[in-house]
């Protein structure tokens, strides 16, 4: 399954090339607490299943894909830029997300987020099958 957007926008999966425009794209977001920072090599290795989103050559949105198991994947990095919000681009880089992970029989797909209601709307909820719960424990208090 292929996912689209109306136009002016595209989504196609990233390239090494998109590096440092992914590096600028994203610094608003971490300047103002809403992403992690990443490092070249951090951002190098998203890439691989990483998506952006561009309005006539500018990327307007980005999200990743990182698997850690056959059983487990996560949504990192989800980001658009305000001015282009409410347009279907968030859902559209999380439904690329979720396709990669099928396409690579991936069982689950995880978010940590602060965005719940975005990712409920997504199909996320907070039981796992069996009603497991996924917990966590934070061994320092920043990143």
């Amino acid at each position: 399954m292929t996912v689209t957007l109306a136009p002016p926008y595209t989504i196609r999966p990233t390239r090494l090339d998109d590096v440092p425009r992914l590096q600028a794209f994203i610094a608003p977001f971490v300047d103002r607490g809403r992403l992690l920072p990443r490092t070249v090599h951090e951002l190098e290795e998203l890439m691989t299943h990483g998506f952006v989103v561009e309005d006539r050559g500018q990327i307007v949105g980005f999200a990743a894909l990182e698997v850690y198991s056959p059983k487990l994947g996560e949504i990192r990095s989800l980001a658009v830029d305000p001015q282009h919000q409410g347009r279907g681009i968030g859902k559209a880089l999380v439904e690329a997300c979720i396709h990669r992970a099928k396409a690579l029989d991936v069982f689950e797909v995880l978010a940590v987020t602060s965005a719940e209601e975005f990712f409920r709307k997504c199909g996320f909820d907070f039981t796992l099958p069996g009603e497991k719960k996924a917990l966590f424990y934070q061994t320092r208090k920043e990143y």
